[in-house]
């Protein structure tokens, strides 16, 4: 369903994710902290990485990246605003890669539609690829210190998490946190708090 779904308004999502990029410093500091974590340590995978601005970010910040979606049609534009880049069809919660075989995970707002139930086996696949030393950068709606609340999104049902909770999640998998982030949101968003954890493997 999500990824009908995202079939269906890939071009307009695109267009709005090329913007939306630029305009938050604090989350490009973010991804520059994520870097330096995990530069020259091997490959980064971009999960849910939509069409494809990110990956290529990551790739400008020094990371061998790559990026991976459940929606062809996202893949598809990705493919074709960066030919040199690699980008896959695939599910997060189960690709064909070795186990500890990544030095990076950027999930950035790519569980915000996932069923809560299902979450904990996501971070387990995130756990069972990580190399050693690796780190995990996760995105996502945060829900204001209340709990856990689903939302109309204008392509599915989303989520907003309490970060104590996913951290938790993290935690039972063997994930240690480095740190973690709140942004409010912006003039024009919608009007709910954003938040990311940074994780690591030991």
């Amino acid at each position: 369903m999500t990824a009908a779904a995202y079939d269906a308004i890939a071009v307009q999502y695109a267009e709005f994710a090329a913007e939306a990029w630029d305009k938050h410093p604090l989350e490009r500091a973010v991804w520059a902290a994520f870097a330096d974590s995990v530069r020259g340590r091997g490959p980064v995978a971009d999960l849910g990485c939509g069409p494809g601005h990110l990956t290529a970010h990551l790739c400008s910040l020094g990371l061998d990246a790559f990026g991976v979606d459940l929606s062809p049609a996202m893949i598809s534009l990705a493919r074709a605003a960066h030919p040199d880049l690699r980008f896959e069809v695939g599910s997060m919660a189960a690709l064909d890669l070795p186990d500890a075989s990544l030095a990076g995970i950027l999930s950035w707002y790519s569980l915000i539609h996932t069923p809560p139930a299902e979450v904990p086996g996501y971070f387990a696949e995130f756990a069972r690829m990580s190399a050693s030393g690796g780190h995990v950068l996760l995105g996502c709606f945060e829900s204001g210190g209340g709990p856990l609340t689903p939302f109309d999104h204008k392509v599915t049902t989303a989520y907003s998490w309490p970060l104590d909770e996913l951290a938790g999640f993290a935690a039972a998998v063997g994930f240690l946190e480095v740190g973690r982030v709140y942004r409010e949101p912006g003039a024009g968003e919608r009007p709910m708090r954003h938040g990311c954890l940074l994780l690591r493997k030991p």
